[in-house]
Protein backbone atom coordinates (compact mmCIF):
# COMPACT_ATOMS: atom_id res chain seq x y z
CA UNK A 1 0.00 0.00 0.00
CA UNK A 2 1.90 2.99 -1.35
CA UNK A 3 0.76 6.56 -1.93
CA UNK A 4 2.14 8.02 -5.15
CA UNK A 5 -0.08 11.07 -5.41
CA UNK A 6 -3.03 11.59 -7.74
CA UNK A 7 -3.73 13.51 -10.91
CA UNK A 8 -5.79 15.97 -8.85
CA UNK A 9 -3.22 16.62 -6.12
CA UNK A 10 0.38 17.74 -6.55
CA UNK A 11 2.35 15.99 -3.81
CA UNK A 12 6.05 16.71 -3.36
CA UNK A 13 8.40 13.75 -2.93
CA UNK A 14 8.96 14.36 0.78
CA UNK A 15 5.20 14.41 1.42
CA UNK A 16 4.75 11.08 -0.35
CA UNK A 17 7.61 9.66 1.70
CA UNK A 18 5.95 10.88 4.90
CA UNK A 19 2.57 9.33 4.02
CA UNK A 20 4.13 5.99 3.18
CA UNK A 21 6.33 6.02 6.28
CA UNK A 22 3.28 6.60 8.49
CA UNK A 23 1.46 3.74 6.76
CA UNK A 24 4.44 1.42 7.22
CA UNK A 25 4.91 2.35 10.88
CA UNK A 26 1.14 2.23 11.48
CA UNK A 27 1.34 5.57 13.24
CA UNK A 28 -0.83 8.67 12.79
CA UNK A 29 0.55 11.17 10.29
CA UNK A 30 0.56 14.65 11.82
CA UNK A 31 0.54 17.26 9.05
CA UNK A 32 1.21 20.93 9.75
CA UNK A 33 1.51 23.88 7.40
CA UNK A 34 0.03 27.25 6.55
CA UNK A 35 -3.75 27.33 6.04
CA UNK A 36 -4.56 26.53 2.43
CA UNK A 37 -1.55 24.29 1.74
CA UNK A 38 -3.68 21.19 1.16
CA UNK A 39 -3.54 19.42 4.53
CA UNK A 40 -7.19 18.42 4.62
CA UNK A 41 -7.22 17.62 0.93
CA UNK A 42 -4.28 15.27 1.47
CA UNK A 43 -6.45 12.85 3.46
CA UNK A 44 -9.06 12.82 0.69
CA UNK A 45 -6.44 12.15 -1.96
CA UNK A 46 -4.74 9.41 0.07
CA UNK A 47 -8.11 7.68 0.43
CA UNK A 48 -8.77 8.07 -3.29
CA UNK A 49 -5.32 6.83 -4.33
CA UNK A 50 -5.44 3.79 -2.04
CA UNK A 51 -9.06 2.95 -2.83
CA UNK A 52 -10.16 3.38 0.80
CA UNK A 53 -13.21 4.98 2.37
CA UNK A 54 -12.65 8.27 4.18
CA UNK A 55 -14.05 9.08 7.62
CA UNK A 56 -13.74 12.77 8.50
CA UNK A 57 -13.76 14.23 12.01
CA UNK A 58 -13.60 18.02 11.86
CA UNK A 59 -12.56 19.47 15.20
CA UNK A 60 -14.08 22.63 16.69
CA UNK A 61 -13.16 24.61 19.78
CA UNK A 62 -15.98 22.86 21.66
CA UNK A 63 -15.15 19.32 20.52
CA UNK A 64 -14.28 16.80 23.23
CA UNK A 65 -12.22 13.65 22.69
CA UNK A 66 -15.03 11.49 24.06
CA UNK A 67 -17.23 12.54 21.14
CA UNK A 68 -14.85 10.75 18.80
CA UNK A 69 -15.45 7.51 20.69
CA UNK A 70 -19.13 7.64 21.62
CA UNK A 71 -21.73 9.72 23.42
CA UNK A 72 -24.20 8.38 25.96
CA UNK A 73 -27.58 10.15 25.99
CA UNK A 74 -28.57 9.76 29.64
CA UNK A 75 -31.22 12.48 29.39
CA UNK A 76 -33.14 10.67 26.66
CA UNK A 77 -32.96 7.41 28.60
CA UNK A 78 -34.33 9.08 31.72
CA UNK A 79 -37.15 10.61 29.72
CA UNK A 80 -38.02 7.29 28.08
CA UNK A 81 -37.99 5.54 31.44
CA UNK A 82 -40.53 8.05 32.76
CA UNK A 83 -42.70 7.40 29.71
CA UNK A 84 -42.44 3.64 30.07
CA UNK A 85 -40.65 3.15 26.76
CA UNK A 86 -39.23 -0.37 26.31
CA UNK A 87 -36.11 1.10 24.70
CA UNK A 88 -34.69 1.79 28.16
CA UNK A 89 -34.05 -1.93 28.64
CA UNK A 90 -31.13 -1.79 26.20
CA UNK A 91 -28.56 0.91 26.95
CA UNK A 92 -27.18 0.58 23.43
CA UNK A 93 -30.22 2.50 22.19
CA UNK A 94 -28.75 5.59 23.84
CA UNK A 95 -25.18 5.31 22.66
CA UNK A 96 -24.16 7.29 19.58
CA UNK A 97 -21.01 6.07 17.89
CA UNK A 98 -18.27 8.59 17.15
CA UNK A 99 -15.90 8.82 14.20
CA UNK A 100 -13.20 6.68 15.85
CA UNK A 101 -15.73 3.96 16.59
CA UNK A 102 -16.87 4.07 12.95
CA UNK A 103 -13.25 3.74 11.80
CA UNK A 104 -12.52 0.90 14.23
CA UNK A 105 -15.71 -0.99 13.30
CA UNK A 106 -15.12 -0.79 9.54
CA UNK A 107 -14.55 -4.23 8.05
CA UNK A 108 -12.10 -2.81 5.52
CA UNK A 109 -9.19 -0.44 6.16
CA UNK A 110 -10.22 3.21 6.02
CA UNK A 111 -8.55 6.61 6.17
CA UNK A 112 -9.48 8.55 9.31
CA UNK A 113 -9.03 12.33 9.12
CA UNK A 114 -8.82 14.25 12.40
CA UNK A 115 -8.90 17.76 11.01
CA UNK A 116 -7.47 20.85 12.79
CA UNK A 117 -6.76 19.14 16.09
CA UNK A 118 -5.22 22.36 17.45
CA UNK A 119 -8.67 24.00 17.57
CA UNK A 120 -9.66 21.92 20.60
CA UNK A 121 -8.43 22.49 24.15
CA UNK A 122 -4.93 21.43 25.18
CA UNK A 123 -6.10 18.18 26.79
CA UNK A 124 -7.81 16.92 23.65
CA UNK A 125 -4.74 15.19 22.12
CA UNK A 126 -3.78 13.61 25.46
CA UNK A 127 -7.29 12.22 25.85
CA UNK A 128 -6.83 10.24 22.62
CA UNK A 129 -3.33 8.89 23.30
CA UNK A 130 -4.23 5.35 24.27
CA UNK A 131 -7.07 5.01 21.78
CA UNK A 132 -4.87 5.96 18.81
CA UNK A 133 -1.94 3.93 20.12
CA UNK A 134 -3.76 0.73 21.07
CA UNK A 135 -6.56 1.13 18.53
CA UNK A 136 -9.17 0.22 21.11
CA UNK A 137 -11.33 1.77 23.81
CA UNK A 138 -13.71 0.68 26.55
CA UNK A 139 -17.45 1.45 26.60
CA UNK A 140 -18.33 1.77 30.27
CA UNK A 141 -22.11 1.69 29.80
CA UNK A 142 -22.06 -1.71 28.05
CA UNK A 143 -18.83 -3.16 29.44
CA UNK A 144 -17.48 -3.91 25.96
CA UNK A 145 -14.09 -3.15 24.44
CA UNK A 146 -14.15 -1.81 20.89
CA UNK A 147 -11.08 -2.88 18.92
CA UNK A 148 -10.14 -1.88 15.40
CA UNK A 149 -11.00 -4.61 12.92
CA UNK A 150 -8.48 -3.08 10.51
CA UNK A 151 -6.01 -0.46 11.71
CA UNK A 152 -7.04 2.75 9.90
CA UNK A 153 -4.66 5.14 8.18
CA UNK A 154 -4.88 8.15 10.52
CA UNK A 155 -4.10 11.64 9.19
CA UNK A 156 -4.17 14.52 11.68
CA UNK A 157 -3.92 18.14 10.59
CA UNK A 158 -2.89 21.21 12.57
CA UNK A 159 -2.61 24.90 11.74
CA UNK A 160 -0.16 25.36 14.62
CA UNK A 161 -2.55 27.54 16.61
CA UNK A 162 -1.27 25.92 19.79
CA UNK A 163 1.51 23.52 20.78
CA UNK A 164 0.62 19.85 20.95
CA UNK A 165 1.72 17.71 23.94
CA UNK A 166 5.05 15.89 23.67
CA UNK A 167 3.46 12.54 24.54
CA UNK A 168 1.10 12.95 21.60
CA UNK A 169 3.87 14.02 19.21
CA UNK A 170 5.94 10.94 20.10
CA UNK A 171 3.18 8.73 18.77
CA UNK A 172 2.95 10.49 15.39
CA UNK A 173 4.98 10.68 12.22
CA UNK A 174 5.37 14.38 11.51
CA UNK A 175 5.46 16.32 8.27
CA UNK A 176 5.37 20.07 7.61
CA UNK A 177 3.96 21.05 4.22
CA UNK A 178 6.06 23.94 3.02
CA UNK A 179 4.42 26.69 1.04
CA UNK A 180 4.85 25.71 -2.63
CA UNK A 181 7.44 27.44 -4.75
CA UNK A 182 6.45 29.07 -8.03
CA UNK A 183 7.08 25.92 -10.09
CA UNK A 184 4.94 23.75 -7.82
CA UNK A 185 2.18 26.35 -7.61
CA UNK A 186 2.20 26.55 -11.40
CA UNK A 187 1.54 22.78 -11.50
CA UNK A 188 -1.28 23.17 -8.97
CA UNK A 189 -2.87 25.90 -11.10
CA UNK A 190 -2.58 23.70 -14.20
CA UNK A 191 -4.35 20.85 -12.38
CA UNK A 192 -7.25 23.07 -11.33
CA UNK A 193 -7.48 25.11 -14.53
CA UNK A 194 -6.23 23.03 -17.47
CA UNK A 195 -5.72 25.04 -20.63
CA UNK A 196 -5.38 28.36 -18.82
CA UNK A 197 -3.29 31.03 -20.57
CA UNK A 198 0.25 30.54 -19.33
CA UNK A 199 1.19 34.20 -19.85
CA UNK A 200 -1.55 35.22 -17.43
CA UNK A 201 -0.54 32.55 -14.90
CA UNK A 202 3.08 33.65 -15.05
CA UNK A 203 2.20 37.31 -14.47
CA UNK A 204 -0.27 36.43 -11.71
CA UNK A 205 2.16 34.19 -9.85
CA UNK A 206 4.91 36.80 -10.08
CA UNK A 207 2.65 39.36 -8.45
CA UNK A 208 1.30 36.81 -5.98
CA UNK A 209 4.76 36.04 -4.59
CA UNK A 210 5.60 39.75 -4.50
CA UNK A 211 2.49 40.27 -2.35
CA UNK A 212 3.52 37.46 0.01
CA UNK A 213 6.98 39.00 0.37
CA UNK A 214 5.74 42.47 1.38
CA UNK A 215 7.11 43.23 4.89
CA UNK A 216 4.48 43.80 7.54
CA UNK A 217 1.78 41.68 5.91
CA UNK A 218 -0.45 40.32 8.68
CA UNK A 219 -1.88 37.39 6.73
CA UNK A 220 -0.05 36.09 3.72
CA UNK A 221 -2.37 34.78 0.98
CA UNK A 222 -2.49 30.99 0.73
CA UNK A 223 -2.54 28.51 -2.13
CA UNK A 224 -6.32 28.29 -2.11
CA UNK A 225 -6.56 32.09 -2.24
CA UNK A 226 -4.16 32.19 -5.17
CA UNK A 227 -6.41 29.76 -7.04
CA UNK A 228 -9.50 31.86 -6.29
CA UNK A 229 -7.70 35.00 -7.42
CA UNK A 230 -6.50 33.48 -10.69
CA UNK A 231 -10.01 32.18 -11.35
CA UNK A 232 -11.33 35.73 -10.97
CA UNK A 233 -8.61 37.12 -13.24
CA UNK A 234 -9.65 34.66 -15.93
CA UNK A 235 -13.35 35.40 -15.38
CA UNK A 236 -12.74 39.17 -15.73
CA UNK A 237 -10.43 38.60 -18.72
CA UNK A 238 -7.64 40.59 -17.10
CA UNK A 239 -4.70 41.12 -19.45
CA UNK A 240 -1.27 39.88 -18.23
CA UNK A 241 0.11 43.38 -18.89
CA UNK A 242 -2.25 44.78 -16.26
CA UNK A 243 -0.55 42.65 -13.62
CA UNK A 244 3.02 43.56 -14.45
CA UNK A 245 4.90 45.89 -12.19
CA UNK A 246 5.72 45.82 -8.52
CA UNK A 247 2.95 44.80 -6.11
CA UNK A 248 4.01 47.75 -3.94
CA UNK A 249 3.02 50.33 -6.55
CA UNK A 250 -0.74 49.72 -6.52
CA UNK A 251 -3.45 47.82 -4.70
CA UNK A 252 -3.65 44.42 -6.46
CA UNK A 253 -6.49 43.83 -8.92
CA UNK A 254 -9.40 41.97 -7.24
CA UNK A 255 -7.44 42.17 -3.99
CA UNK A 256 -10.40 40.91 -1.94
CA UNK A 257 -9.45 37.36 -2.94
CA UNK A 258 -5.95 37.79 -1.50
CA UNK A 259 -6.05 40.35 1.31
CA UNK A 260 -8.39 39.28 4.08
CA UNK A 261 -8.15 42.05 6.66
CA UNK A 262 -8.25 45.85 6.63
CA UNK A 263 -4.70 46.23 7.99
CA UNK A 264 -3.22 44.55 4.93
CA UNK A 265 -5.43 46.55 2.55
CA UNK A 266 -4.31 49.76 4.26
CA UNK A 267 -0.68 48.61 4.03
CA UNK A 268 -0.91 48.30 0.24
CA UNK A 269 -2.76 51.59 -0.03
CA UNK A 270 0.05 53.31 1.88
CA UNK A 271 2.71 51.63 -0.28
CA UNK A 272 0.89 52.70 -3.44
CA UNK A 273 0.57 56.28 -2.14
CA UNK A 274 4.26 56.42 -1.30
CA UNK A 275 5.17 55.03 -4.70
CA UNK A 276 3.09 57.66 -6.46
CA UNK A 277 4.52 60.42 -4.26
CA UNK A 278 8.11 59.34 -4.87
CA UNK A 279 7.46 59.07 -8.60
CA UNK A 280 5.92 62.52 -8.82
Amino acid sequence: MQFEGTSAYIAEKDLKVAVNAAITLERPLLVKGEPGTGKTELAKQVASALGLDLIEWHIKSTTKAQQGLYEYDAVSRLRDSQLGDDRVNDVRNYIKRGKLWDAFAAQEKVVLLIDEIDKADIEFPNDLLQELDKMEFFVYETGETVKAVQRPVVIITSNNEKELPDAFLRRCFFHYIKFPDATTLQKIVDVHYPGIKQELVSAALTQFYEIRDVPGLKKKPSTSEALDWIRLLVSDDVAPADLRGSAKNALPRLHGALLKNEQDVHLFERLAFMARRDGA
